[in-house]
Order: structure tokens, then sequence, then C-alpha cells
């Protein structure tokens, strides 16, 4: 009947290779249940209980060096079907939102839902990253129902200095590379304005053309009318 227990647990930024000071941190543990009697959900022998005693389970994650708990949360191994609801719904949700596709977030959640059945249950909570470091953190897995049966495993957590630019993506250049794409702007519009001069001057040359012929027939019709007028 007392069982044994395996956590898998990590760390990690939603949509993040890392982990930046002051970033929201998500905390996924999945923790694993196995009985020499193969039950995942039990009634431990407490005669001198009031009631029937059902197993509890905690989860928390400490600094054991600063004495501080940063997450705790409470597990349950007695209803499969809350598990299973709960376990999906967070599955979906947390590939939303790195941008999953239908078919990824289906195989994501058929496999969550393996693993609750198979007696697992999925410990999630956030907490807000601390200053920039390496930080040495312990996760205890607590029961109050059987003695000997507490697990703890250590987890080492690296944050990072905190940058605009994030851990993911493209990062500007900045510097020399800049500098010349600047350069290069400036000289596409200096082309463009030789480009607009050029052209402004042939347009000035023809109308300036079209004025001479202009005025010389505004003459020659000047001067057959002074000659007509002569005549007449």
């Amino acid at each position: 009947m007392i069982p044994s227990i395996e956590v898998d647990i990590k760390c990690e930024t939603e949509g993040e290779e890392g982990i930046q000071e002051g970033d929201v941190v998500t905390m996924y543990a999945w923790v694993s249940l196995h009985r020499r009697n193969g039950l995942t959900a039990a009634l431990p022998h407490a005669p001198s209980f009031p009631f029937h005693k059902e197993e509890n389970f905690w989860l928390l994650l400490a600094d054991a060096a600063s004495n501080e708990v940063w997450l705790s949360q409470k597990v349950s191994f007695m209803d499969e079907v809350t598990a299973i609801t709960a376990t999906s719904k967070a599955i979906q949700e947390s590939q939303e939102a790195l941008g999953a596709s239908a078919k990824e977030i289906r195989i994501a959640v058929r496999e969550a839902v393996d693993k609750v059945k198979k007696g697992s249950r999925l410990v999630m909570g956030k907490f807000q990253a601390p200053a920039e470091g390496n930080h040495n953190l312990t996760s205890f897995f607590l029961c109050d129902a059987w003695i000997g049966c507490d697990t703890k495993t250590n987890l080492k957590l690296k944050v990072l200095k905190h940058s605009r630019a994030g851990t993911r993506g493209h990062v500007a250049e900045e510097g020399p590379v800049a500098e010349d794409d600047n350069e290069e702007e400036e000289e596409e519009e200096e082309e463009y304005d030789d480009y607009e001069s050029e052209y402004s001057d042939d347009e000035n040359e023809k109308s300036k053309g079209k004025g001479k012929v202009a005025n010389g027939i505004d003459h020659q019709r000047a001067s057959s009318d002074i000659d007509s007028g002569s005549n007449d």
C-alpha cells in the first residue's frame, strides 16, 4: 500500500528560451505514484480516525539556503476524472500560448491524459523570477498518511539579466551596421533627388525651346500682319 513517488520538475518562461529576472516563471511537475498492488488511489489504514482517511500530498518548491518557499501546491490521486479534465485544459492553454497547431495540441493532450491514467498528476504553478544568478532549489513532495514516502528533488534555476530583446527572436543590430544602413538610405535619397533634378532640367529646356518657337511664330505672325496691313 505504501506508494513510491517520482517527481519530474522543470521551470521555464513561456515563449522564451531562457529565464530573465522579473519574468513570470511557470513550473511544470509530473508526479508519478506507484504501488505494488497496482492501485493509484487508496485509503490508508487509520482505525482511530473518525472517518475514512484520504492520502494528502503537497509539492513545495523552496530555496533551502534562504529558507523560503516559492511555491506550494496540493496534489490528489483520488479523483482521476477531475485530474484528466484539469490536465487537458492546462496542456491545451499552454500549447495555444506557444502557437502550436491543432494537431500538435491534440497529441500533447492525448499524451498527458495517458500519463494521468497511468498514475501521474500534473502540478503547475507560477512565480516571479528572482535576481540574476544561479539558484539551487529543492522540491519537497510530502505526504500526511505514510511515513517514509516523502521525496526530495534538486533543481538548478539559472536567471539571466533583464533585457528588452528577450531570449527569443532576432536581436536588433547596433553600431557600424546600423550606420551603414543609414548611409545607404541617404544615398538612395540623393539618387532620387538627382533624378528629379535631371527631369526638371529637361522640362525646363523643353519649355524654353517651346517658348522660342512660340515667340518666333508670334514674330512671324506679327510681321505678316504688318505686311498685310501695309498692302491694304
